[in-house]
């Protein structure tokens, strides 16, 4: 053992000594947090500008009435509308147009549907907020009119209501925050991969390239030993990359005012500690498969170009849970990769993975690496680590 932790503290200072290495742990362990913060921070200001809108008419005086119920709703001012709406919102020079025709007064006054026009642009991320509340304001217009109708000609408004549908939401506020939060375990297993991307493809692919791995070789210890202290380091670099991003995406959650979106989420230390143990045996794994598919590789810019390939594991699950969800999905969790996607979004959604799938996930990814790291001790005992250059 003392051989190994001495073979993994040379690789740290052989890692760290370069700024590079440093570089990929910060900002692997920072761009998730990043990106959380970024995202719901522009979630929170579309959903707030919603609440106070300008709304340009075109027309207002064909319909005085729809124009004076708007300036009474809260949050709502009306404005003058552009000479050429579809242009002004093409152009992004308003968000939005509502457009009166000419016949609405007539229409309205014979109680038929009186037409307007929302003009609006669907690509725009930002305005969408905006336009959904316009729509909402006309569709209440709209059901007040209609009922005010129909009580001046002596019929019930609840006469044209057929059924009374009551929505019953059985999940918690915690599980929709976890559904909301499945990024999350994206950018964990994000983080172990970067952070120890580098010491994994340098100690291999690198130290072949600079020739310092011909003397290393030539030290009188088994190889094993060598590859078990390689990884071990690139393990610790992983795993440690992976509690930053943890530690500073909790931070960011903290700091977000979720709940102007309607999230409440809550990960005390039971759920840190849990996620902490579904995690952790994916640090064992990814370092132990960057390093054995750097050993094929001739330089460090090669091993990278490699490893480059494999930072699309962790985007998978992400995009298979578009199609197929991945929550309360036991037979998962010893799947490396899926199953630390599964295991992390249940305990954020409230739910504590069975002990069991907790110790198969951590047994399955220890014989993974052990398999990993024979196949590569191998290698390093073969002439063409050395000759292959």
């Amino acid at each position: 053992m003392n051989v190994i932790l001495t073979v993994a503290r040379k690789e740290w200072v052989d890692a760290f000594r370069d700024r590079r290495s440093l570089y990929a742990l910060v900002f692997g362990s920072l761009f998730g947090p990043a990106m959380i913060g970024f995202m719901f921070s522009q979630i929170a200001s579309q959903q707030k500008g919603a609440q106070e809108i300008k709304v340009p008419v075109v027309g207002r005086q064909y319909a005085p009435i729809l124009v004076n119920w708007l300036t009474q709703q809260s949050g709502v001012e009306v404005i003058d509308g552009p000479a050429d709406p579809e242009a002004a919102v093409r152009d992004r020079k308003v968000d939005f147009v509502l457009v009166i025709d000419k016949e609405f007064a007539e229409k309205f006054r014979d109680s038929r549907p009186a037409p307007v026009q929302v003009v609006s642009d669907v690509t725009s991320q930002s305005t969408r907020s905006k336009v959904n509340r316009l729509n909402s304001l006309l569709n209440g217009f709209s059901s007040e009119t209609g009922a005010m109708r129909l009580m001046a000609r002596g019929v019930s408004p609840i006469a044209i209501t057929a059924l009374k549908i009551e929505q019953i939401e059985v999940a918690t506020s915690q599980q929709r925050a976890a559904m909301i939060f499945n990024f999350i375990p994206m950018f964990l297993v994000l983080g172990l991969f970067t952070a120890g991307m580098s010491i994994a493809s340098d100690s291999t692919a690198g130290e072949r390239e600079r020739g310092s791995l011909e003397p290393l070789l030539i030290i009188p210890i088994p190889r094993w030993q060598l590859v078990a202290g390689k990884w071990l380091a690139a393990s610790a670099s992983a795993i440690t990359g992976m509690v930053l991003t943890l530690t500073v995406t909790l931070i960011v959650l903290s700091r977000l005012a979720l709940e102007d979106l309607g999230i409440r989420n809550h990960v005390g230390t039971a759920q840190i500690l849990l996620i902490l143990a579904a995690v952790v045996p994916m640090g064992l794994v990814a370092p132990a498969l960057q390093m054995f598919v750097s050993c094929f590789a001739k330089s460090f810019k090669e091993a990278q170009s490699y490893l480059g390939m494999l930072i699309l594991l962790p985007t998978l699950p992400g995009i298979v849970t578009v199609m197929y969800p991945l929550t309360n999905r036991p037979w998962m969790h010893p799947i490396p990769v899926l199953g630390q996607y599964a295991m992390v979004t249940d305990i954020l959604g409230g739910k504590v993975p069975p002990p069991l799938s907790l110790i198969a996930a951590t047994v399955v990814a220890v014989l993974i690496t052990a398999g990993l790291l024979s196949m590569a001790t191998k290698l390093f005992s073969s002439e063409k680590i050395i000759f292959g250059r």
